[in-house]
């Protein structure tokens, strides 16, 4: 087992105590920590926890003032040193073995790299392409010239439709549907008519996908998700968006057509995005909010319709204060006759 000192070594911490021999068993959270494992304190909200712990060590900001029982190791980012850690106490990954399953349903004239994983009952049509490393889960559906980069990893029941093109070391984790058509309709003599959707989604380097996230294809050119992306559960991207690189998309956001995302973007949880809007390098757009406007670059809103930040603070706290001056009217109004 590792000492204290040891991981304070490994992630390049100041560590000033004497407790640096002491054996660490594995990570905990401040409140479920025991002694003998170390923890982590990363937001003032926690600091009541940290008064309580009974880790043995715990990582805190190199700032740090305050006093707990544990031994502090000092670190830049406590969240990213204890991650390092926690790695260290992990089994190593079982990597499946490369191969085609016997169970797996393989066109002919697609093309598997040598040390790809297909696993069992696995579904790969006609022309696509598997690349080097990569591995499709059990139940997944590899379309018609669908193109897989290399180090890929589709968890079980992942769909990959027809043409649609993911980059290397993307992860998409179950449920993931990418290429699915996009929601288009005309309406003629009081029907809805399908409108064709020809175009495919291009996801870039990087990217990883949440459970049950879905991706529609284009209705021509291409759905982009940009490299580094990071896209949370139960996402719905729709068709012709343009999403760029190292944006952060949490679960049960919506994004309607055409609309185009910067780089660094946050989309934070529920929020609802219309569709052919243009959204600005490094802007947030607060959980539940709903924008239907473009939004400059790094720009902060909050709520719906939304505004910046400051101003929606302002707006909730003379919210709150509106029964008080409901009263103090109901009063002035009595003392008037």
């Amino acid at each position: 087992m590792p000492t204290v000192s040891e991981l304070a070594a490994l992630v390049g911490g100041q560590f000033l105590s004497e407790s640096g021999s002491v054996p660490i068993t594995g990570p905990a959270g401040l409140a479920e920590a025991h002694a003998g494992e170390i923890s982590f304190f990363g937001h003032p909200r926690y600091a009541a926890d940290l008064q309580t712990t009974k880790a043995s060590a715990v990582l805190v900001p190199r700032d740090f003032q305050g006093e707990t029982a544990a031994a502090c190791i000092r670190v830049d980012n406590p969240s990213s040193a204890f991650t390092v850690i926690t790695q260290q106490f992990l089994p190593p990954p079982s990597a499946p073995p490369p191969g085609v399953h016997p169970s797996a349903v393989v066109d002919p004239s697609a093309r598997i790299a040598s040390d790809a994983a297909i696993q069992a009952q696995a579904v790969i049509e006609a022309d696509a392409v598997i690349g080097a490393g990569s591995v499709v889960g059990a139940g997944c559906f590899i379309g018609r010239g669908a193109a897989i980069g290399a180090g890929c990893f589709l968890h079980p029941h992942v769909t990959v439709r027809e043409a649609c093109v993911l980059g290397d070391r993307v992860i998409l984790h179950s449920g993931v549907v990418v290429g699915s058509d996009g929601f288009g309709y005309d309406t003629k003599n009081g029907r809805h008519e399908k409108i064709p959707q020809s175009g495919i989604v291009l996801v870039g380097n990087d990217v990883e996908i949440g459970a049950n996230t879905t991706i529609d294809r284009a209705r021509f050119g291409r759905t982009v998700i940009g490299e580094g992306t990071k896209i949370d559960n139960l996402v719905m991207i729709a068709h012709n968006v343009v999403i760029g690189r190292h944006c952060i998309i949490c679960a049960q956001v919506g994004i309607s057509g055409s609309t185009q995302v910067g780089d660094y973007v946050v989309l934070a949880g529920q929020a609802g995005i219309v569709g052919h809007i243009k959204i600005g390098d490094g802007a947030i757009v607060g959980a539940q909010s709903g924008l239907s406007n473009d939004l400059e670059p790094k720009a902060i809103v909050v709520g719906s319709p939304p505004r910046p930040i400051g101003e929606w603070k302002r707006s909730i706290v003379r919210i709150d204060r509106l029964g008080q001056l409901y009263d103090r009217v109901k009063k002035l109004e009595e003392r008037a006759g």
